[in-house]
């Protein structure tokens, strides 16, 4: 009796890393969104000095004020592994 594994959809997730000034902590999310979706994103926040929002990939909405952005990080979020994986 052979089972196989479900095959995963290939989602692409961003990781997004945002310093927060006057303060020590960073916000990190995982949103469904692209890379240049993000960027563009924060790039459209800072020149209106407005609210950067973001989702997450649990639904829940990220809202930012422009002007205590200190840095923004953005990359590709990799597949967690369990165990002993090669």
């Amino acid at each position: 009796m052979a089972t196989t594994k479900p095959v995963a959809k290939s989602s692409a997730r961003t990781e997004v890393k945002i310093g927060i000034s006057d303060s020590t902590h960073e916000i990190n999310i995982e949103c469904a969104s692209t890379q240049s979706e993000v960027i563009s994103k924060v790039n459209e926040a800072i020149k209106s000095s407005s609210v950067l929002s973001l989702s997450d990939t649990k639904g829940r909405e990220l809202l930012v004020p422009s002007n205590k952005i200190s840095f923004v990080e953005v990359g590709e979020s990799s597949d967690r592994k369990v165990g002993f994986a090669n």
